[in-house]
């Protein structure tokens, strides 16, 4: 796509650096683009979220060239000239913006920012970009994290368990992901909602092995998706609807949601059986949007504000048929919807991520009935998160034993199964089924 000069001003420039900026203070894009998108014209609201999850995906290489074009390093706390200097680049080279345009408007953008002794620092960086560009791309393209524009650490474990399908997964986090919808059965089946949406002009295709799932062909706003309000659809990747399923929830059962925020796997589990559903989770705002997308799907759940990981608070005093641990992960499968996890996360994560999620499988396992399940999910891709995490528990709890899970678009994974990105258009999830043995 081309953008015009006239929609990527100096204006909206100056606010996708602040956004970037944050992310490069170690925020997230969720959290810093809600507060950036107020402060530009809507019209203007798809290009700023473009360059700033476009930076965010190729960052690697963006940082890669800008450390190159440098002459010193630019001074720790200069963010926002940082994030300037990485949109630049990034218009340049992916945004395919009239050179002219992106320059001067970039330049510009640094008087906005109240930055006037790096005006010519940008446009000095910016116009030896283009004069050095086929050099700098060959030397990108000769290291194999740059090329791929994946940190090393990540491009290293990526490759260690997953060798020969790593370049794929790796391909698939460049791409844009789509819109992929969940049809409320209980306000409708999904056929009859996919023709309603090619009635307004929206293409649609039911996704194999995910009953309520529909991805558009195109993303639109929510606004224009028919009865979002009243609950008719959420907004859910395909394999995260996998989750509600592999449950296998009944009606009348005790069922815990633990990690619950922001919602989208409880909604699911309430449209598909009346359960009596404890959503749990250790973060109050997170909490509360549990509570809000259930109101707009016109359901109801017990919200506890706990930590999963501690014994205590009345969730602990009741057991449960199902459970689901929704664990807090690297969400390495996710990236391609969330890039700016490549400059959130670090190697030193995954350890301690590790423990955490076993601490949680400890704490939950004794709330579970004899004979009852418990799904174990993360959007990671790494083995010490999943298969290996399984294996561990399964090994020190006695009554444990895993159940055989057939998901035509996963591969095996140790005890559990492993969506990669990119299959049949779905983010990376791995799941795992563990049933409680009755006591002998």
């Amino acid at each position: 796509m081309r953008w015009t000069a006239r929609s990527l001003g100096a204006e909206l420039r100056a606010v996708a650096a602040r956004g970037v900026a944050g992310v490069l203070r170690g925020a997230s894009l969720s959290t810093v683009l809600p507060a950036m998108l107020p402060r530009v014209e809507p019209r203007d609201r798809t290009l700023l979220q473009e360059m700033s999850y476009g930076v965010c995906r190729q960052a690697v290489r963006l940082e890669f060239w800008l450390e190159r074009l440098l002459s010193r390093p630019l001074k720790a706390k200069e963010y926002e000239v940082h994030a300037l200097l990485l949109c630049g680049l990034y218009q340049l080279e992916y945004m395919r913006v009239p050179a002219h345009a992106a320059i001067a408007e970039t330049v510009e953008a640094a008087r906005l920012l109240k930055r006037a002794w790096a005006v010519g620092l940008v446009n000095g960086v910016l116009r030896s970009f283009q004069r050095r560009r086929d050099d700098l791309m060959a030397e990108a393209d000769a290291i194999d994290a740059v090329r791929h524009a994946c940190p090393g650490w990540l491009l290293n474990r990526l490759r260690k368990a997953w060798p020969t399908r790593a370049d794929g997964v790796l391909d698939a986090w460049m791409q844009r992901p789509p819109l992929t919808l969940r049809v409320n059965r209980r306000q409708g089946d999904v056929d009859a909602y996919r023709q309603q949406l090619e009635a307004i002009g929206l293409g649609a295709e039911n996704v194999p092995d995910v009953a309520d799932a529909l991805t558009l062909s195109r993303a639109v706003p929510v606004e224009r998706l028919p009865g979002f309000d009243q609950g008719r659809v959420s907004v859910q990747d395909a394999g995260a609807q996998l989750a509600a399923r592999l449950l296998d929830v009944r009606a009348g059962q005790r069922v815990l949601d633990v990690c619950a925020a922001p919602g989208g796997k409880s909604g699911h589990l309430l449209e598909i059986a009346d359960i009596e559903l404890c959503a749990l989770d250790n973060d109050a705002t997170r909490l509360a949007r549990v509570g809000e997308n259930l109101e707009r799907l016109r359901l109801s759940a017990r919200l506890e504000l706990a930590d999963a990981a501690e014994p205590g608070g009345d969730w602990y005093r009741s057991d449960y048929e199902r459970i689901l641990v929704d664990a807090p992960c690297s969400a390495t499968g996710v990236i391609r919807r969330h890039a700016d996890i490549k400059l959130l996360r670090r190697n030193s994560d995954i350890e301690k991520l590790v423990e955490l999620q076993y601490r949680i499988l400890t704490n939950v396992w004794p709330r579970l009935n004899a004979g009852g399940t418990l799904l174990y999910a993360t959007c990671s891709l790494l083995p010490e998160e999943n298969a290996d995490q399984m294996i561990r528990f399964i090994a020190e709890q006695p009554d444990a034993e895993a159940l055989p899970l057939k998901v035509d678009a996963a591969v095996p994974a140790g005890p559990g199964i492993q969506i990669l990105p990119g299959t049949r258009d779905m983010d990376g999830f791995f799941y795992a089924l563990l049933r409680k043995r009755p006591a002998a």
